[in-house]
């Protein structure tokens, strides 16, 4: 048996405030008057305190990224496009946000030095070349974009990462501060991304003691959170952050499972989020993971969230097929969830029936 070799963030600070250490921290990645391109969730372009605190210097430029939609590979190259046209090179790129930005900064900054299209770089490996220097700095916590080694991206046919060794951020900066000012619904569906990760990985077939310890510990964090505690404060941004970046590290070494493999189909033809798409199909996954589902179900109804029903109805054959299309597509996480017969298990009927429920 032959075991991944697998690719981690280089650097990690973590801390309330340590945002303020990202200018020493850039320095050294500087190249010459190569600037750092910032990418930041358009939910900051008018927050002027905020923006007063990214060190910019010389030709250094802020991105706004416009999350209404989840990346896409025609805007992944558009951006590329531009920076290249007007800067050239740049020393690096810098993700501020949610998953989403995390996850074009990733892209972007394995485009600046790749040819042809994000599209060709969808699947497992196919990167050539490595990235200019990233940073992720997380500002909603539950995604685990920060240590993934893939940027999720829709694409013309599907909806899939660019996994590769190239992939991981070079630096991430976890400063829960950062996520105070997070909407209560938002924070849950995010949170609960990760809450499922650990679900889908602990009762997954590719379980190992490496993924066990991380999963078992971002789980108990969440539940903490979510079920033990009454009251949202410092203490649980602070455990949320931490149980974000062990639930990334938990499914590094192994994969998530069903929740995700059908939420993919949703996002590609609905455009539904992934926090919350996650959120509507894991809702309904009792007979695959029924201790987890209870679990969830209680922290719903603990913090009075609202999960979408009836998303799915009134869609044609086409668009049903479409959805099963893109989850099959998604081989390594059935597998994980269902074992190597899983092509038998989770036929295409039986997949309608459940995208039917959502």
């Amino acid at each position: 048996m032959k075991f991944r070799n697998f690719k981690m963030v280089d650097y990690v600070v973590y801390g309330s405030g340590c945002f303020d250490q990202l200018g020493e921290i850039l320095a050294p990645r500087r190249k010459g008057d190569a600037p750092m391109i910032f990418f930041v969730d358009e939910y900051f372009q008018d927050k002027q305190a905020f923006l007063s605190r990214i060190p910019l210097q010389g030709k250094d430029k802020i991105v706004v990224i416009d999350v209404t939609y989840e990346p896409k590979t025609v805007t992944v190259d558009k951006i590329r496009d531009e920076l290249q046209a007007e800067f050239g090179e740049v020393s690096g790129i810098i993700g501020i946000g949610g998953g989403s930005v995390m996850d074009m900064a990733k892209a972007v900054a394995l485009m600046m030095t790749n040819p042809g299209s994000s599209a060709d770089y969808q699947g497992w490996d196919l990167v050539k070349n490595p990235a200019v220097y990233k940073v992720g700095i997380p500002t909603i916590s539950g995604t685990g974009a920060e240590v993934s080694r893939t940027c999720v991206l829709t694409g013309p046919t599907r909806k899939l990462g660019m996994n590769s060794d190239y992939t991981p951020f070079d630096q991430i900066v976890l400063d829960p501060a950062l996520t105070k000012t997070v909407e209560v619904n938002q924070r849950f569906y995010t949170a609960m991304d990760c809450f499922i990760h650990c679900v889908e990985s602990l009762t997954g077939t590719y379980l190992n003691a490496f993924s066990k310890s991380y999963g078992e510990k971002a789980q108990e964090l969440c539940e903490e959170i979510f079920l033990d505690k009454d009251v949202w404060d410092d203490d649980s941004d602070e455990k949320l952050m931490m149980a974000s970046y062990a639930g990334g590290m938990s499914i590094a070494y192994s994969q998530v499972g069903v929740a995700h493999a059908v939420s993919y189909g949703l996002a590609y033809l609905l455009g539904t989020k992934h926090g919350i798409g996650n959120c509507i199909v894991f809702d309904k996954l009792e007979e695959f993971y029924p201790d987890g589902v209870k679990k969830f179900k209680e922290m719903v109804k603990k913090h009075n969230i609202d999960i979408p029903q009836g998303i799915t109805r009134g869609l044609t054959d086409e668009q049903f097929d479409t959805m099963i299309n893109v989850s099959l597509g998604m081989a390594p996480l059935w597998e994980n969830a269902l074992g190597k017969d899983w092509k038998e298990i989770m036929t295409r009927e039986r997949l309608r029936k459940l995208y039917e429920r959502l």
